[in-house]
Formats: structure tokens, C-alpha cells, sequence
């Protein structure tokens, strides 16, 4: 159990075809037994409807933009306070607009340095969308592998996990909406880069204005099911193409497996899927302006995809702003070292080496060298959950040399994160306790993630939150 105060976590996801928002209440506090910090006992205080991504003719709308966030917002209860910590994600089709930072800034001006905002991080998304819709069907199951599908609007994310861990992820410009069609009918009103080039592959002449057939349509989605197809089976072949690599961003690379995976959906087509096998009748034709309902039918016809999705995750496809909200921060506080709080928040941190703590002289000052072309500040991840005194101090007496030697520019952050419980030690350690003019900060407790930046939000009484992003 954790003694713990009540925390409100924030997650905004902006895709392709719809955006929407979820804000959770956890208990935060540290363990009785392991004393480490954490959340538990999620649960979900507000849900908004899926909406479609507010789009105009020339990118992101930004006056409907303002509109939605406020809403959500006042519909969270969060216009006078911040959340503890959230993540706004832009995805898909959506982060492809030329004014996406528009949409960041108006993010950032409502919610604060709280937030962390990433836009177009495919394996960000992909390990999301694992963790919320099967991340404790994975646990539940821990001999089986499984291969979430997250199917939208402009992408498809996979990831495959085993025992509740992401082993690989991939990202794909698969997705419903690379066709936007007048709902009701196939009359085509516009496409995108990848859906023009497979209209022209496939040898279908049409443009804006004109109406597709049947058999045009199960060309598309044909395609699209060969190409999910490829990636549940590694079929590296299908993407070395010209078609093929216009339609990979991040390339999924399945390693080794003690049997087949279990095929799991999410995202908007993954909803569709889920909610026909539960006896809800498919939606009319088009009826979301793009080939979502035929991509979903497709899907459950193809022999590889459609077996039986014989594993349910709880949200039935509807994951990435759950994984978004709950599994996008981590939490420490009960021994960091920070001798100044006033240099939080610290945003876009690089990650610029995993080390261990028994790592080399050499190696630490080699990582110390690329920290000084980072004004920003940089991030040493520092692997080992139970280090000996003796390796800590070691590891304290390179860092301390190193920095003695070649100091880094005055005011440059450099922050270790520590998987141990062993934040204040090192880091009075490492600071010669506060003797060395660095800027240097230790925050302990957060497990080791494959990602490229974090963002470490404000301190709340003594505790704060630390964001990944950047995911590999």
C-alpha cells in the first residue's frame, strides 16, 4: 500500500482522424515496504468524447484548437490549477501540418511547464498504446507474447511486448484517413501524400470530386491488410519497396519469440473492431468521412489478422491517452538531490548515455564531453538497482574528477537519473557536498526507459514528475 496524497494526471491526444482528452486521480506517495515513490490506484475522473482533429484547408485550426482545449479544461475542472503532471501527444496526419506548433503554444500557455508536449514520436506512441490497452493483459499473461496494433487515422503504431514490457515498436502510415471521403459515400475530397502515391501504384485514377467503386476501395484496403499482414509476420521484404518504404517511418524489428505472438487492437479502427465482435452493428458507409469501417472489415476477414483476437484489452482499443495519462511519467522525491529548485522545470533534455554505475573513468568523461554541446542541459541514465557503497562512491569520485578537470558551462544543467533509491547520496557525493560549482541534479526511483528526453516538471512537495519521450 502507498501513504499517499490524491494527484490529477492530464493526457491530450491529437491524431489524424480524432483528438480527445482523459484526466485520472491517483494516490502518489512512497511504498510502506520499499519506501519507492509511485502511483497507484488510478482512476478516471473525466473522459471526453472522441472529436474530430479540428483541421482547415490550410493545417491545424487553430481558433477551434483554442475552443476544444478550454472545454476540456473547464470540463476537468482545471482552469485555476495544473495537474500534477500529464503529456499532450500529436500524431499521425495532425503533426504532418505545417502549424503544429501552434498547437504546443496554446498547450504550454494553458497548462504550463507541467506538460509535456511531443509531437510525431512514433515510438512514443506505439509504446503507449501497448501499455494502456494491454499492458496488464501482458502481465495477466506473461508467457505470451503480444503484438498491439494501434490503428488511425494516418498511422499504424505495433508494438510487441512479453511480461508487461515493450521489446520493439515500429510506425506505419497505415491509417483510414489517408482517403477523406463526403460521409455516406466514397466521393473523394482529398488524400494525402501516401494515399495519392497508392491510388498511382495501384493503377486507380481518380481525384477530388470523383466517386471511388467497391472494387477500388478493396484495392486500398487490401493493400493496407498485405501491409499489416508483413509487419505481424516480419516480412521486412513488403517495406523495401518504393511504395513500401514511402509507407515506414520506424521500421519494426520482432526478435526472437518462444511462440507466436497474440494480436491485440487499438486506436480508432481498433475500436471499431472491438465493438463489432461485442455484437455492435458496423457503422454506415463512411460514415467518419474515411475507410475506417472497411479497413476494420478487411482486418477481420484476412486469415493472419482476423483468427480471433483471442486476448480483450480492458479499453477495447481505446488506449493511447489512457497509456498517454497513466504510464507517460514517473515520479520521484523521497531522496533526490536537488540543492535548487528554482532550475525546474527542465524541457527536451537529451538522454546522452546509459551507463552503469560501475562504468569507466573513460567512458563517464567521454559521455561528459558530448553534455558541453548541450547548453539546454543533458541527461546521464545510470543503470543498477542495487549499487554497492563502494561502486557509488566510485562512480562519485569520477564524475567529481571529471568535472573538476572540464567543467561544464556555468549554469548547464546535467541531471542522473537513477533507477536506485540512492539520489541524495551520490549526488552529495558527486558535488563534493556542494562544494563544486555544477549545476548538477540526481533524481533516483524512476526505472530504466529506451527513450531520448525527459522533462522534469515543478517540484510538489518535495516530489516531481519526470516525462519520456523520444521513445526507440
Amino acid at each position: 500500500m502507498l501513504s499517499a496524497r490524491h494527484v490529477r494526471l492530464l493526457g491530450l491526444d491529437f491524431g489524424s482522424t480524432t483528438s480527445s482528452a482523459l484526466l485520472a486521480e491517483a494516490r502518489l506517495g512512497g511504498h510502506s515496504v520499499s519506501g519507492r515513490m509511485g502511483f497507484a490506484e488510478p482512476r478516471v475522473l473525466y473522459r471526453s468524447p472522441p472529436v474530430f482533429t479540428p483541421f482547415n484547408g490550410d493545417g491545424l485550426d487553430e481558433p477551434r484548437l483554442t475552443a476544444l482545449l478550454d472545454g476540456w479544461l473547464r470540463d476537468c475542472g482545471l482552469e485555476d490549477e495544473p495537474p500534477f503532471a500529464g503529456a499532450a501527444l500529436v500524431t499521425g496526419l495532425a503533426a504532418q501540418q505545417r502549424n503544429v506548433a501552434t498547437l504546443t503554444r496554446l498547450i504550454e500557455a494553458r497548462i504550463g511547464d507541467n506538460l509535456m508536449a511531443t509531437a510525431d514520436d512514433p515510438g512514443l506512441e506505439s509504446w503507449l498504446a501497448f501499455m494502456g490497452n494491454c499492458g496488464l493483459l501482458s502481465r495477466a499473461h506473461p508467457g505470451q507474447p503480444i503484438l498491439n496494433l494501434d490503428i488511425g487515422g494516418g498511422t499504424s503504431n505495433p508494438a510487441l511486448g512479453l511480461d508487461g514490457n515493450v521489446l520493439a515498436c515500429g510506425c506505419h502510415f497505415i491509417g483510414a484517413r489517408h482517403w477523406r471521403f463526403a460521409p455516406g459515400s466514397y466521393r473523394l475530397q482529398g488524400c494525402s501524400e501516401q494515399g495519392q502515391a497508392l491510388l498511382e501504384h495501384l493503377g486507380i485514377a481518380c481525384r477530388a470530386g470523383d466517386e471511388l467503386s467497391t472494387g477500388d476501395v478493396e484495392r486500398l484496403v487490401g493493400w493496407q491488410v498485405s501491409a499489416l499482414e508483413a509487419l505481424v509476420s516480419g516480412d521486412a521484404a513488403f517495406f523495401a519497396t518504393p511504395i513500401g518504404r514511402l509507407h515506414e517511418q520506424l521500421p519494426l524489428r520482432l526478435p526472437e519469440l518462444p511462440c507466436a505472438p497474440a494480436i491485440t487492437f487499438s486506436g480508432g479502427v481498433g475500436e471499431l473492431i472491438y465493438a463489432y465482435l461485442e455484437g455492435a452493428p458496423w457503422p454506415a458507409t463512411s460514415a467518419f468521412g474515411d475507410l475506417g469501417i472497411d479497413l476494420a472489415q478487411a482486418i477481420l476477414a484476412s486469415p493472419l489478422l482476423g483468427a480471433g483476437p483471442h486476448l480483450l484489452p480492458q479499453t477495447r482499443g481505446r488506449a493511447t491517452v489512457q497509456g498517454l495519462t497513466l504510464h507517460s511519467c514517473e515520479v520521484s522525491g523521497s531522496s533526490l538531490y536537488l540543492p535548487d529548485a528554482r532550475v525546474l522545470p527542465l524541457r527536451d533534455l537529451p538522454i546522452i548515455a546509459r551507463l552503469p554505475l560501475t562504468a569507466s573513468s573513460a567512458s563517464l568523461a567521454s559521455a561528459l564531453d558530448l553534455a558541453r554541446y548541450r547548453p539546454q542541459g543533458a541527461c546521464l541514465q545510470l543503470l543498477g538497482a542495487s549499487p554497492s557503497l563502494a561502486a557509488l562512491r566510485q562512480f562519485a569520485e569520477y564524475l567529481r574528477a571529471a568535472l573538476q578537470q572540464r567543467p561544464l558551462p556555468a549554469g548547464q544543467p546535467l541531471v542522473l537519473l537513477l533507477e536506485a533509491n540512492v539520489g541524495k547520496t551520490l549526488g552529495h557525493y558527486a558535488s563534493d557536498w556542494g562544494r563544486l560549482p555544477q549545476c548538477l541534479l540526481v533524481v533516483d526511483e524512476i526505472p530504466p526507459r529506451a527513450a531520448q528526453f525527459i522533462h522534469i516538471g515543478r517540484p510538489h512537495q518535495q516530489m516531481v514528475p519526470v516525462s519520456f519521450f523520444g521513445l526507440e
